[in-house]
């Protein structure tokens, strides 16, 4: 066995010497026939600084076993090329002379035979004593060299243990070798981690970029991760939320357990949290995890409710449609009331818009909407006379779940939470029971609403548009209509004039809903007489422009 080993040693320098002969080396040679310097030697640097830095210890651990017996111990990269030197001051200069310093090549081509170039060549770790270097000016030296390959095989560099010829060791070579495996492990298992901390602090930018609070959690509730966004909004630092369990933090918690042990992944309703200060609503969106041989876990996705209902008003389109400039009429009574529209766009205060039925009043509701501030936000109708009496509580604040026989599993949001940043428009509001009123009046001085069968008070910033055919006046002193709330409501009122007040505007909503019609049918506008049309003007439309 221990010939076999001498004869494949021998067979590895022979066939060194071969490669020397046909690279026509001579072997009066004294230094490396490439050096590099300058940002060459820079850019070699920066590119293996990696395993420059993994090597460091073991190259200081080697030379602490062979301190002081004129040993040093070098690193080069694939190429061979030296990237790191260290060992014994006196035996340093010597190899100066040699030019074996940081930057040079021990690339068989550039020096000829020698322990690093040829164990990157033949993949092995080798030893190279005295005569065995092509390369004359190197026959005082032995040196063990061991390459240094990466995960996958592919040899990125190599470790050498250098000294006089004299000096030479066969238990240098192990020691070489077993450097060599012990940086090979590090960079590997360095590479990994470092991998996975910049995989994790991407997943972690990327979780606390969301704008929504997101928690991670298992089955039971145990409070796994959470972003940013979701500490924020529940007023905790992320080591104090991750004390929590989420039936601590959720009131409804059951539910949405139960929600997910029935393999319902959509669950998306608006809950009650218990927040650092005071309990609050959000909405809650709820995705099941169920990964083989995963522990279940669920993705909870928290929302302000108000961006929430803002969306959902996106879609649903409870948006203002009308604006001044699409409002038709000429009449100077009808003109000074878009003029008086537009100035009372900005106003906070309760507008009651009143007038015949079919006279616009929500066409002018809108286009005041859409000229003032708050044009974009959400603008939700709703007509009071429609709504039976028993219902419309529940309809404009919402209510919990169990309010009442038949209510919703989770509750519901009323149109005031709906149009919350927006406009309501009540209209009829004339007809509006008289116990409503007086929560409607709390509503408007508290800015406030309680939900039905709720305790807790959501604050609300809407602005009122109430809108009757009525005179409420004569209703307040009927008793009809709460006195207080029609001064509540009739801060800024707002009087549109019947269409037979203003006869000039007929002719142009004839010639528009002609044109409208015909086009619809896709039939040929009518020519109406001048008879005809004094006929039409002089008409009462008790329905108005409707």
């Amino acid at each position: 066995m221990i010939n076999e080993e001498i004869q494949k040693y021998k067979l590895c320098v022979d066939k060194s010497h071969e490669r020397c002969l046909r690279y026509g080396l001579k072997k009066g040679l004294i230094v490396s026939k490439t050096i590099l310097v300058g940002d060459e030697l820079k850019h070699k640097i920066s590119e293996n600084k990696w395993l420059i830095r993994v090597a460091k210890p073991f190259m200081d651990q080697l030379y602490d076993f062979v301190k002081g017996s004129d040993f040093f111990a070098i690193l080069t990269d694939k190429d061979g090329y030296i990237l790191n030197v260290v060992g014994d001051d006196d035996v340093l200069k010597k190899a100066n002379q040699l030019k074996m310093i940081i930057g040079a090549s021990m690339n068989e081509k550039d020096i000829g035979t020698n322990a690093m170039g040829t164990a990157i060549v033949e993949a092995s770790p080798v030893q190279i004593s005295g005569e065995e270097h092509f390369i004359e000016a190197y026959h005082g030296w032995t040196c063990s060299a061991a390459p240094i390959s990466d995960e996958n095989g592919n040899i990125i560099g190599s470790i050498d243990l250098t000294g006089h010829s004299s000096d030479v060791y066969s238990h240098t070579l192990g020691m070489v070798v077993a450097a060599s495996k012990a940086i090979e492990m590090t960079m590997n298992l360095k590479k990994k981690n470092y991998i996975l901390k910049e995989n994790n602090a991407l997943i972690k930018s990327l979780f606390d970029s969301i704008d929504e609070g997101v928690v991670l959690c298992s089955l039971d509730g145990e409070i796994l991760s959470v972003n940013e966004k979701a500490c924020d909004m529940f007023g905790y630092s992320e080591v104090d939320f991750m004390k929590f369990y989420m039936d601590e933090i959720i009131q409804n918690w059951n539910d949405i357990k139960e929600h997910y042990l029935n393999e319902n992944d959509l669950f998306n309703e608006d809950v009650m949290i218990n927040a650092r200060k005071n309990k609050l609503y959000f909405n809650l969106s709820m995705y099941g995890i169920r990964e083989k041989n995963l522990d279940k876990k669920m993705i909870l996705m928290f929302k302000d409710i108000k961006k929430a209902r803002k969306l959902a008003n996106k879609i649903l389109g409870r948006r203002a449609i009308y604006t001044f400039e699409k409002i038709i009429g000429k009449s100077p009574e009808f003109l000074e009331a878009i003029e008086f529209g537009k100035q009372i766009s900005d106003s906070k205060s309760t507008i009651l818009i009143t007038g015949e039925s079919g006279s616009g009043k929500e066409v002018f509701a809108q286009a005041i909407q859409n000229y003032g501030p708050r044009k974009n936000e959400s603008f939700v109708a709703i007509n009071c006379g429609a709504i039976p009496a028993n219902l419309i509580e529940s309809e404009l604040f919402g209510y919990e779940e169990g309010a009442f026989t038949g209510a919703k599993k989770g509750g519901q949001i009323g149109k005031f939470e709906i149009a919350d940043g927006g406009t309501i428009f009540l209209d009829e509001i004339g007809e509006m029971p008289l116990d409503m009123q007086t929560k409607l009046l709390r509503v408007i001085e508290e800015g406030s609403i309680i939900r039905v069968g709720g305790r807790h008070e959501i604050p609300i910033n809407v602005r009122i548009i109430a809108a009757t055919n009525k005179k409420l006046k004569e209703e307040v002193v009927k008793g009809n209509f709460r006195h207080d709330l029609y001064y509540r409501l009739n801060v800024i009122p707002l009087r549109l004039p019947s269409l037979r007040e203003r006869k000039e505007d007929i002719p142009i909503l004839i010639e528009y809903f002609m044109a409208k019609i015909s086009h619809r049918i896709n039939k040929k506008p009518l020519n109406i007489s001048i008879w005809e049309l004094n006929k039409l003007k002089n008409y009462t439309w008790p329905g108005n422009v409707r």
